[in-house]
């Protein structure tokens, strides 16, 4: 299975997951329901991201935490589970994700090479357009 065919292969396990959970991301939303997923995903994908930290020892005054890779790696795996349900509840496909990734990642590069200097929110409206 190559790259592309496993992202497919992930949003497709998403929605399942998703419809039985309740949540049909494949349906028609109104702005109102649709607003409600995307503040439950990003409220959800929080969570985890603090949860990951959590993984890490980031206490300096607590001697008694360890690094825990392993839930670091899960913690990982259940923020795609978030992201993914929020790229679908917001309409874009494995495919759009990749597509715009790519433009995304060209972008950042551009930034990159010109010393990031300045603020410019325009040199990214291209993306998905």
């Amino acid at each position: 299975m190559n790259d592309q065919d496993m992202l497919n292969h992930m949003f497709d396990m998403q929605a399942q997951l998703n419809k039985r959970i309740g949540v049909n991301t494949d349906a028609p939303m109104s702005d109102e329901e649709r607003t409600k997923w995307v503040l439950n995903y990003c409220r959800a994908a929080s969570q985890e991201l603090a949860e990951l930290t959590d993984s890490v020892p980031w206490k300096w005054w607590a001697k008694y935490q360890k690094f825990d890779q392993q839930n670091a790696r899960v913690e990982v795996v259940d923020l795609f589970h978030f992201l993914i349900s929020l790229a679908q509840v917001l309409g874009m496909s494995a495919d759009d994700v990749y597509k715009f990734y790519l433009e995304k990642n060209k972008v950042n590069f551009q930034r990159q090479d010109s010393g990031y200097t300045k603020k410019d929110e325009a040199d990214s409206k291209h993306i998905g357009a």
